[in-house]
């Protein structure tokens, strides 16, 4: 297991040092916590400094703000096994006692442990370490060990190995005991016998080689030089990360075992030789472009480089990464001055630590410590610094500086003070309302999609995502308004990326620019992972409903539709999306299958999840049978798909009316197979909530932001609501708030299904009539996508 902080799954998980209150709660010492990866990210690429993180407790799925310096990171290993630990307190004893913890993390089947039952101490063998009930939408499960009793421990155990019916290992009855951790003592095996037993690496007066030692190694039988980046073990293997000393290695790093390096003296003038800049830059060529230790300004006239200075690194072969600089000063022991530098990519060793101390903070394996003299200014953003200057001309609106930092969403007040009024929103240009109601309604009051402006994808453009996000995105969060030229440099580069001449003038579809620019441009992966049929694979980033006329619904909801959709074609969910876009059924852009939509606030997905556990619709056990014929029915709710315990189906179908229906049996997680007394465990739902909807009439888009937690907290954007002049003219955005939608959400179906369009107050009967695609978004779901 590697030495450096994991996040494998995403994730960055932390233990609190310190008690933590939060609203009506409290989390003592010891409490457990995650954030994902993108999150961490976000919170620190701004503002390095910042004092807080949101995190997710992992006890109670709590959403929490918690001061970073009671935050003490953990690998997710070791998050495990502390989960296992029932009390907080004992939690973080147990972290605490470092020899134990690693002693625990190297443990496997087969060794020999004196385990404690009621204050004693019994000998065992270990048969299991993992985790014994796993739930599908727990962040992290419990690591705890399985233990075959011995001696005079035999019978003193609680199992045969099984856990609530599931086998995990085999052993007599009353022997098999499965505990934490902090209650297993772990005894040296025969690999740690006298005369076989390898240097403890992780204690501090036997470390042959530590983080930052110079050290040789051959490769080839050539005798190699470099720095220790990086020490961590592999099974019962130790390795050194080294960073080589000589030009040309095929990797940025190598990773050689430990038996194979000799440490020499400790860090030199020679350290980080990888990062000077004669590789590839050549110290005879160019010697003032380097930038001076005092940061005076280099050869090329750029400025000194600081704290949140945008720097590209050349490694080794001439393989360059980029960043941001987040600390500048001196090391212990290294007389050049150094910069901390996070990462735009996976391509560093640390996360913002040196030999024990935090000098910044970043997401693991985003960090570096590099000379200052190594670092150049990016030179992606050299060339345009003046470029956004004539996109301003002679408007009020402030030019944004041209650096990657990033405004959060406006939400309540911010909102309203920000947006509102007219020429505010994103100005319309030449049948452009398309793209603009569908930026301004994923961009302006939420974050669910900002991975598209800062993610690294597989197949990104750079280019692409730099104007979506400092063109766009940025001066609507900061300033409330984004100009026409704006967009038309995004749809320009639309046009030349998709190879689709008509981006810059011709009417699209918010749908086709959505695919266009997450698919083929950022690469970003689907929004939605689908089964249909039994047949996985129909990943899509929109979905269409389709259906057929359905005349009991007159007035539907959003709900109901989704949820017809997906019974007619034998959807399913295969997880749970950050990100929910759906596009209502109609036949072009005029033909309507329904005269009004009901929005849905939530969308309780629940049901419509693969393998998900299912609330019986009648007595609220676990369902074990669905019916497809039953959710036709008029008898039961409009809403939600029919499932039933085994009992109630006997009795649902027991109906003469009901008889020819065929349940189909579903699928029942492990976890709620066992459950006594009937309905003492709720199955938990999975909702959406509703943050935008797009409307179009006569081939015109505009949208509705939900920009607050109150059904009146809508606002109202139109990108060409009016014009200034004619031809040469310009068009005149607008948003306005819009809290008379609220009014017919409270109204009986049968009221509102006789309300005349005409009649509706405001803008409500665009919401209501006009609507063509939904925009839902999973909170907890986008800490890890």
């Amino acid at each position: 297991m590697s030495l450096p902080p994991s996040v494998g799954d995403g994730n960055c998980y932390y233990i609190l040092t310190e008690g933590c209150a939060y609203g009506s709660k409290y989390f003592p010492p010891g409490s457990l916590c995650f954030c994902s990866e993108r999150s961490y990210l976000r919170s620190f690429a701004d503002r390095p400094s910042a004092r807080f993180l949101k995190v997710v407790m992992l006890d109670d799925g709590s959403t929490v703000t918690v001061t970073v310096e009671i935050l003490q990171p953990v690998r997710r290993e070791v998050a495990a096994l502390l989960l296992g630990i029932g009390g907080p307190s004992e939690r973080l004893d147990s972290f605490l006692e470092r020899l134990s913890l690693e002693a625990a993390l190297q443990a496997g089947p087969g060794q020999k442990v004196m385990v404690e039952i009621e204050r004693q101490q019994f000998p065992g063998i270990i048969r299991y370490v993992g985790s014994i009930h796993k739930s599908p939408l727990a962040a992290l499960s419990p690591v705890f060990f399985g233990v075959e009793l011995q001696g005079e421990g035999e019978n003193r155990g609680r199992s045969d190995g099984s856990y609530h019916g599931t086998e995990y290992f085999k052993c007599k009855p009353s022997c098999g005991i499965f505990l934490p951790f902090s209650r297993v003592r772990f005894t040296p095996g025969p690999e740690n016998e006298p005369g076989k037993q390898k240097p403890k690496v992780e204690a501090e007066e036997g470390v042959p080689v530590k983080v930052g030692d110079a050290v040789s190694f051959y490769v080839d039988e050539v005798l190699r030089k470099g720095i220790a980046m990086a020490v961590y073990r592999e099974g019962s293997q130790w390795f050194v990360k080294v960073c080589p000393e000589e030009e040309g290695t095929t990797d940025i790093f190598r990773e050689i075992p430990l038996d194979s390096v000799v440490k020499e003296n400790l860090i030199s003038q020679s350290v980080f030789p990888t990062f000077e800049s004669d590789v590839g830059l050549g110290h005879s060529k160019h010697p003032k472009r380097q930038a001076s230790e005092s940061g005076e300004e280099g050869e090329s006239g750029n400025p000194p480089l600081e704290v949140n200075s945008m720097v590209q690194i050349t490694l080794d072969k001439g393989n360059q990464v980029f960043g941001i600089i987040r600390w500048l000063g001196h090391l212990p022991q290294i007389k050049h001055k150094m910069a901390g530098v996070e990462l735009d990519e996976d391509k560093g060793v640390t996360a913002g630590e040196w030999l024990g101390k935090y000098y910044f903070h970043c997401a693991p394996k985003r960090g570096l410590f590099v000379k200052l003299q190594s670092c150049q200014p990016d030179v992606r953003f050299q060339s345009s610094r003046g470029s956004d200057l004539n996109l301003v001309e002679d408007s009020e609106h402030e030019a944004l500086p041209h650096a990657p930092v990033s405004f959060p969403p406006l939400r309540n007040e911010d909102a309203v003070s920000v947006l509102r009024g007219r020429m505010k929103g994103i100005q319309g240009h030449c049948n452009s309302c398309y793209m603009d109601a569908a930026l301004f309604s994923l961009f302006s009051c939420t974050s669910v999609l900002d991975s598209m402006l800062f993610t690294p994808f597989t197949l990104c453009d750079r280019n692409v995502q730099e104007i979506l996000r400092e063109e766009i995105v940025n001066p609507l969060r900061k300033t409330g308004f984004v100009k026409a030229r704006s967009v038309m440099h995004l749809r320009e580069q639309l046009t030349e990326k998709g190879k689709c001449s008509s981006f810059t003038n011709a009417e699209k579809d918010p749908e086709e620019f959505l695919s266009l620019i997450m698919q083929k441009i950022l690469g970003i992966e689907p929004l939605l992972k689908l089964q249909s049929g039994g047949h996985e694979g129909l990943d899509c980033y929109c979905y269409q409903i389709f259906m057929d006329k359905q005349e009991d619904l007159v007035v539907p909801d959003v709900q109901q539709l989704v949820e017809h959709s997906f019974l007619t074609y034998d959807q399913k969910l295969v997880e749970i999306p950050s990100c929910f876009i759906i596009q209502m059924p109609r036949f072009g852009k005029e033909y309507k299958m329904f005269s009004k939509i009901i929005p849905s606030l939530e969308l309780d997905i629940t049901d419509l999840l693969l393998d998900s556990p299912r609330e019986c619709c009648v007595c609220g056990d676990v369902a074990t049978l669905e019916c497809s014929g039953c959710f036709k029915d008029k008898m039961f709710a409009p809403t939600g798909l029919k499932q039933f315990c085994s009992t109630c189906s006997k009795q649902v179908h027991s109906h003469y009316r009901r008889r020819t229906h065929k349940p189909t049996r579903l699928h029942v997680p492990e976890e709620f197979q066992c459950r006594s007394p009937q309905g003492s465990q709720r199955v938990p739902r999975e909702k959406m909530e509703l943050f935008a909807v797009l409307c179009i009439e006569t081939s015109h888009y505009v949208s509705f932001v939900k920009y607050g937690p109150e059904n009146e907290h809508w606002m109202f954007f139109d990108s060409m609501a009016d014009r200034h002049g004619d031809e040469n003219g310009f068009n005149i955005p607008t948003v306005t708030l819009c809290p008379e939608v609220a009014k017919y959400l409270d109204l009986p179906l049968a009221v509102l299904a006789l309300e005349q369009p005409r009649d509706m107050d405001g803008v409500a009967k665009r919401l209501y009539c006009d609507a063509y695609m939904y925009m839902y978004q999973s909170k907890k779901m986008a800490l890890y996508k």
